[in-house]
Formats: C-alpha cells, structure tokens, sequence
C-alpha cells in the first residue's frame, strides 16, 4: 500500500520505465488485489484454477500492451490517381466550365476520365429557399434542364424541422442536394459524362433560386481512363 500512499516507487527490475507510469500502476495494484482475493475466498479446485487461468491472461495481456508500439493515427496518402479541381471564385470557375463545348475542360497534361464530380459548397443562403421539398425539388430539377441533362426521375424528402435531402437521376449521371436551413447551407454534387451537359447553367439556377453569399467548387474527375478496365 505504501506504493499508492508515497507516490510512484522504482520501478521493478527487469519491467519497463513506464510502468512507474499512475496507469501502469493502477493497474498492476488491481492485478495484486485480485491474486490477494484468490487466495483468501475459499472456491472449489475448479474455481480456483479458473480464476488463475483469467489472472494468467490478463497478465500476459498487460505484458503485451506495454510491448506493443504506439499505433500511429491513421493518414491519407494523396493519391495520384485522383484528380483535383478547386475553386472560391464563382466567376473563374464558370469560365472554365465554359472554356470547353463538352462541358469537360481538361488542364494541361490531364489525363481523360469518363467523368466529372462538381461538388458545390452554397454558404450564406436565403433560410427559407432551402427549407421546404416543392422549392428545393424544383430549383434542382430546374438546374438539370437549364444544363440539358436528361431526366430519369427524381425524388426529394423533407425534414423536421428542417432541411431536404434529393435527388435528380439523369441519363448523364446524377444531381443531388442536402440543405441546412438552420446553418443557410447547402451541400450540392453535379455528376455528370459524356459532351452534353452545360454544368454552368445548372450553377447559374442554383444561385438564383438559393442567392449564397459565397460558393466553393472541388471538381473530382471520376473513372481516370488509364484505371477502369477495358483501357
């Protein structure tokens, strides 16, 4: 008990430094409390022998713990098979869309994909446009005609107390949005292929319908030619 009462003593020979550590010795104390209690509460051969085995690999479990190397937090690489595109100026960014007639504008030396993933970030929204299923719902499928996608079917649900969550499916691929009224937020994803979709006029119709404060872009490009099969 002096152990406890005076404060961390040396640590044992032959056991590692940290065990002086206040965990390591609360619970080496629990470990010597439980073989004390074996030894005084009367239990039958069986139960004795039990209760040493549990003992035994908690101790080896212990043992091995403090063998064992700090886990290091998990990482990201950056891999190079993703293709990045970001974005904060509105202007810049709608003149890129429009810089290529197939609404697929490459940077130099980027290699093709069979597809584009405009993820838009809308902050500082009207509250009340981003509230309600019929004006979100309409506002995306508006979108997806001004850009000339092909409309398959579409579906939007709305939250209480607030927000929408939908989707637009089209021939290209999909629309989809997730409001927060509460926060005047609007998470919004453009996933569209091929040559004939017109992305930015979709943009254009979401700001007028949701007039944000500021818009961020990150254009992710989907199925790099050179990784999908067939290629």
């Amino acid at each position: 008990m002096d152990l406890v009462r005076n404060g961390p003593a040396s640590p044992d020979p032959g056991i590692p430094g940290n065990l002086a550590e206040p965990k390591t010795l609360i619970i080496k104390s629990a470990l010597l409390a439980s073989a004390a209690l074996a030894a005084v509460v009367p239990l039958s051969g069986t139960g004795t022998s039990r209760l040493r085995q549990g003992l035994l690999r908690l101790l080896d479990r212990w043992r091995a713990s403090l063998a064992a190397p700090t886990a290091e937090p998990p990482t990201i690489p950056n891999d190079k098979g993703w293709g990045l595109i970001h974005s904060d100026d509105t202007v810049q960014f709608e003149e890129w869309i429009r810089s290529d007639k197939n609404g697929l504008p490459r940077k130099d030396n980027e290699e093709p994909s069979l597809g584009s993933h405009v993820l838009i970030e809308l902050f500082d929204c009207e509250s009340s446009s981003l509230e309600q299923e019929d004006s979100v719902g309409r506002a995306m499928v508006d979108a997806a005609r001004a850009s000339e996608a092909t409309i398959v079917t579409h579906d939007f649900h709305e939250f209480q107390p607030y927000g929408v969550s939908g989707a637009v499916i089209i021939q290209e691929s999909h629309y989809t949005i997730h409001t927060w009224p509460e926060h005047r937020y609007a998470a919004v994803d453009l996933f569209y292929c091929g040559g004939t979709i017109y992305v930015d006029r979709a943009v254009e119709v979401l700001k007028e319908r949701f007039k944000p404060g500021r818009i961020k872009f990150l254009v992710v490009r989907r199925g790099i030619e050179s990784e999908v099969a067939g290629n």
